[in-house]
């Protein structure tokens, strides 16, 4: 049996079997990543033989026992364990205490080996950080794995874990599910909790979640996670039920709107991600759905990417403030990656004013947004407004392009962090070169069930061939 070729479902249902034990599973998955991420620098943390020992201590009855998984180094925090968020200025400073969504997992049976690459603070659309070097992508190593979660997407493709956690601020769990041939579901905001250490990431446009190979994993992955805490600033409105159960379920004839092109005339789509869109649609019209054209008329506002940027430069710099207070010394630009010095240096040239305004300016997009769903089920778009790129294209020296070319890659996602709707990438596509290219799917507000639904029969349809590792 090749265990790591079977879901995180599979390999649960493998050890209550019998079939397996968890320190079997834990062992192949260590062997894996011994193999495999010496050409991909995707593991920038092991705690093997941690991991062994719980392996051999986790309760017969935890759904998922046994199964190993890898955290993102950003958030997702775990007591005892080192802390880098893709940067060098925590110098190795362990956390003290775990986050909520550790804590859930551990309760039911994942086995942690460590934790995955990412880029500094998560601020750009590929894992390329000064810091430990870059992520390559297991379809081609010249290429990026995405980011911010390309390192948990770059070792989830490569066959070293079935899942891995991972977060997505302005695309960070979709773009690298499209650069990897992945799943990525962006939940609700308020789904899943961002505490004890925060009430709330990037105003809201952050969420945590997975990157994983099959819908029914990231279904199941984000049932443990989600759920209110007393204290958090907002809920998610409640689902019908577990979100796996919805995993082949009937989703009924839906309505669909579409766009290969983005609204904003500025926003070039490479052939590749129009051309997915374009399948995807004819494969969901095949399905039985009504698919058409059309898509919210303040997608196209060309004022969103300079204030959505207000918004995280802000964040950033109170990032990097609160950096220094963990380590006990103030962090000069100069220690920072020259992208997040020019994001941090221009949130400091701001006002308080002017940072409540942006955010007031966010509730307005919001509100634009929402009437589009009273009239649409879906809205399906490329996830990445580019094709895939190769390590480098996002020039680390040169900050304002930088910018300019993460702000266009997102472009289709980060709307809809600002909006806090929920969102699936399904890998639908390939270029000629055989990269995997996504699609994502938007659905309103609490929608989980519907994405997971019509993503299964999507799945079902035109299941997405990985290769073999």
């Amino acid at each position: 049996m090749d265990l790591l070729s079977l879901d995180a479902t599979a390999q649960a249902q493998a050890v209550r079997d019998g079939r397996v034990s968890p320190r079997e599973l834990t062992e192949a998955a260590i062997a894996a990543i011994e193999a495999r991420d010496g050409a991909l620098n995707c593991v920038v943390h092991r705690r093997f033989e941690r991991a062994l020992a719980e392996a051999d201590a986790v309760p017969a009855g935890a759904p998922f026992r046994g199964v190993p998984i890898l955290l993102k180094d950003l958030g997702w925090e775990q007591a005892g364990e080192p802390y880098a968020a893709g940067s060098r200025v925590y110098e190795g400073v362990p956390m003290r205490r775990d986050s909520y969504g550790v804590i859930r997992l551990r309760e039911a049976g994942f086995v942690f080996l460590g934790r995955t690459s990412t880029p500094e603070f998560g601020t750009t659309i590929t894992t390329e950080p000064a810091a430990t070097g870059p992520t390559r992508n297991p379809y081609d190593p010249a290429y990026t794995a995405g980011g911010s979660s390309g390192g948990s997407a770059a070792a989830v493709a490569a066959g070293m874990v079935a899942l891995a956690t991972a977060s997505d601020g302005g695309g960070s769990i979709r773009v690298p599910a499209s650069a990897c041939g992945l799943v990525g579901l962006k939940a609700s905001r308020g789904r899943v909790s961002s505490g004890p250490a925060l009430g709330d990431s990037w105003n809201g446009f952050s969420t945590s979640g997975f990157v994983t190979r099959t819908v029914r994993d990231a279904a199941a992955a984000l049932d443990l996670i989600a759920g209110f805490v007393p204290g958090d600033p907002y809920d998610a409105p409640a689902l019908p039920g577990p979100l796996a159960a919805e995993a082949g379920r009937d989703p009924g004839r839906l309505r669909i709107g579409f766009a290969t092109a983005h609204p904003r005339p500025e926003v070039a789509v490479d052939a590749a991600p129009a051309e997915a869109v374009t399948r995807a649609a004819a494969l969901l019209e095949s399905l039985g759905h009504e698919v058409e054209p059309g898509f919210p008329e303040a997608l196209g506002d060309p004022r969103f990417p300079r204030v959505f940027g207000a918004v995280v430069a802000a964040h950033v710099a109170a990032t990097v403030e609160n950096a220094g207070r963990i380590r006990g010394r103030e962090v000069g630009l100069d220690e920072l990656e020259p992208h997040n010095a020019a994001l941090v240096d221009a949130a400091r040239r701001h006002s308080v004013t002017d940072y409540l305004l942006a955010a007031q300016w966010i509730d307005t997009f919001r509100r634009r947004m929402a009437p589009w769903w009273a009239e649409h089920d879906l809205l399906l778009t490329p996830t990445m407004a580019v094709e895939p790129f190769p390590l480098g294209w996002i020039p680390s020296r040169d900050p304002g392009l930088a910018m300019e070319r993460t702000a266009h890659v997102v472009a289709f996602t980060s709307p809809f962090n600002a909006t806090g709707q929920p969102v699936i990438s399904l890998p639908l596509h390939r270029t000629a070169a055989g990269l995997p290219v996504g699609v994502q799917l938007v659905a309103a507000p609490g929608r989980e069930d519907l994405l997971v639904r019509v993503a299964a029969q999507i799945e079902a349809a035109a299941p997405f061939a990985h290769p073999a590792m």
